[in-house]
């Protein structure tokens, strides 16, 4: 029973129950800190200040959300098409911005969630789902604090599965506001400071007075009076009796702009990112490259880690029958080749005959012409 065979069940049986959610374990190292497994200490809008993460985050998950899918036997690698759930997986949204958000969990977090909305009648498989934000679901773990026994999405319970449980998608790691907390919240420190050194261009000092002791109103009406000049006018004027001493560093010296790319450098190296995407190429030393070149490290280093661990889920049994699986059509798109690339080695299948010239066209996504018979004459064939 596949995917696309979806026959009435026979009166007086029951359909075949597939579980939607297999139990998962919990890994890592540190499993006595489950909270931060769960609401890490930095949060993702306070990450998303950062413009490098920003960028980074935009990068990854909007190139992957772009990417196509779709639905290939095992066995022979026969592409079967794309079933709903591939084409838009939530009835509500686009598959782009649930594919975004989907890898946006799994990077920022280590681990996203999907709930089972719809379902398949004849075999019980998902056939529609809703993104859920991670700081919605909780969840029970057994003795051993090793495997989930129980989710919980706005605190309460939801099953393990069928009709509105969890499906969910562990990533490579714990997600950078974990592992790389440290290195944003001293890349928000320096945003912070540099906002205050902007708001208050004149380095902080102490006003001296020499001369006769002031009440507590004088002293609050001068630095007033100090405060306002200096937002309208850079000329300072003092009286004998008061003399300013200045006692912080300037925004020049305390070298934000340096520590902040330092920083940006840092935050590429956490998100597995060429620092030229982020233009944090402080240690920079690359030679030329082309676009492709660009593409095919992006995809491998930056890209392919969340594409396969949502590939793979997507390709368990509890989702798609047994012998086939989900691919993201990377290269058909991101890494589809130049044309002229394409059509040489077209030709090249054309001449040894291991392609027909509908198959030809199918390849470059023009309309078969009816032809499928080998050409043995590529050469002096006109539709080549």
């Amino acid at each position: 029973m596949g995917i696309f065979s979806r026959k009435t069940t026979p009166q007086g049986t029951e359909p075949k129950s597939v579980l939607a959610q297999y139990a998962p374990q919990v890994m890592g190292e540190n499993l006595n800190q489950l909270a931060s497994y769960i609401t890490p200490t930095l949060s993702r809008a306070d990450a998303m200040k950062v413009s490098a993460v920003a960028r980074a985050r935009n990068l990854i998950c909007g190139t992957g959300a772009s990417i196509p899918m779709a639905l290939y036997r095992k066995s022979t690698g026969q592409e079967l098409g794309s079933p709903l759930w591939l084409e838009q997986p939530s009835l509500t949204q686009p598959r782009f911005v649930t594919l975004s958000w989907t890898i946006d969990s799994l990077m920022m977090y280590g681990v996203g969630y999907w709930e089972v909305t719809e379902l398949y009648e004849d075999d019980g498989r998902p056939k529609r789902f809703e993104w859920v934000a991670n700081t919605r679901v909780t969840f029970d773990l057994d003795l051993y604090n090793t495997s989930v026994n129980q989710y919980y999405v706005d605190g309460f319970p939801r099953p393990m599965s069928g009709l509105g449980s969890l499906i969910t998608f562990q990533s490579f790691d714990e997600g950078i506001l974990r592992r790389g907390s440290a290195t944003i919240q001293a890349a928000i420190d320096v945003q912070k400071a540099m906002a205050i050194a902007s708001a208050t261009p004149f380095p902080t000092g102490v006003i001296k007075n020499t001369g006769a002791d002031m009440t507590s109103q004088e002293i609050q009406g001068i630095l007033g009076a100090w405060k306002r000049a200096r937002d309208t006018r850079g000329t300072a004027f003092l009286t004998a009796t008061l003399d300013y001493t200045p006692t912080s560093y300037s925004p020049k010296e305390m070298v934000y702009a340096e520590s902040l790319q330092y920083l940006s450098t840092e935050i590429a190296r956490l998100a597995n990112v060429p620092a030229y995407m982020l233009s944090a190429d402080m240690n920079n030393s690359m030679t030329y490259s082309n676009v492709m070149d660009e593409r095919k490290q992006f995809f491998a280093y930056s890209l392919m880690p969340y594409l396969d661990a949502i590939a793979a889920r997507l390709s368990m049994d509890d989702i798609t029958a047994h012998g086939n699986e989900v691919r993201f059509e990377v290269q058909d798109t991101f890494l589809r080749t130049e044309p002229l690339e394409r059509l040489a080695a077209i030709e090249k299948m054309l001449q040894l005959n291991l392609i027909t010239l509908d198959q030809a066209r199918e390849m470059e996504d023009l309309t078969p012409m009816g032809n499928n018979e080998v050409n043995n004459n590529v050469e002096s064939d006109p539709n080549i």
